[in-house]
């Protein structure tokens, strides 16, 4: 099992971790990294803000981290393993690791796995269990970063899915500019 102040100290330097096809846990570090933007380049479809605004949803920080996990680790291919889950819960337990979750009716609707480290957030993963459960957590998660302070949410590599939401590619040296200063702010997430 890796040090927990180790594993900090590669994510405030921008690197994060993932299995190999080995099964062993290895750090990695992109030359181009995905942003969600904290400024008004955050946008998200109109359809969106209607479920927003039927207030379905109901917001937890850590209501129940085990079951986020799970639920991000629950695909065809996953590369979060069992010790990967296992570190993700002593950071929990540790105050550096949270899940930020939409709740509907008593039940998990979606939820999104992340890292804060002072100024920066990194979201390691997200899944729903009901449609818009984690898009919906997704518009909330910014608001409550911008609210705390937090100048970025790193969410490693792009995809469809993150680019409705106005996320954008940087390379190294201006990435490396903005975890300087995420990382010299002081934030709490919660």
């Amino acid at each position: 099992m890796l040090d927990l102040a180790e594993i900090i100290d590669n994510y405030a330097k921008g690197y994060f971790l993932m299995e190999e096809e080995s099964g062993e846990l290895d750090w990695y570090y992109s030359n181009q990294r995905t942003l969600i933007p904290l400024d008004d380049r955050f946008r998200y479809p109109t359809s969106l803000q209607r479920q927003i605004n039927q207030n379905r949803f109901k917001l937890k920080i850590n209501g129940d981290f085990a079951a986020v996990i799970e639920g991000c680790a629950n695909r065809p291919t996953t590369w979060i393993s069992p010790e990967l889950k296992q570190i993700y819960t002593q950071l929990n337990q540790a105050g550096w690791a949270y899940s930020f979750e939409t709740w509907q009716e008593g039940e998990l609707a979606g939820g999104i796995l992340g890292i804060a480290i002072n100024g920066l957030f990194v979201g390691e993963s997200m899944f729903f269990n009901i449609p818009e459960g984690s898009k919906v957590a997704m518009v909330w998660l910014v608001e409550h970063l911008r609210k705390r302070g937090f100048t970025m949410f790193d969410v490693q590599l792009m995809n469809p899915h993150l680019e409705r939401f106005g996320a954008y590619v940087i390379d190294d040296a201006a990435y490396v500019g903005f975890l300087k200063k995420a990382i010299g702010k002081s934030c709490t997430f919660i």
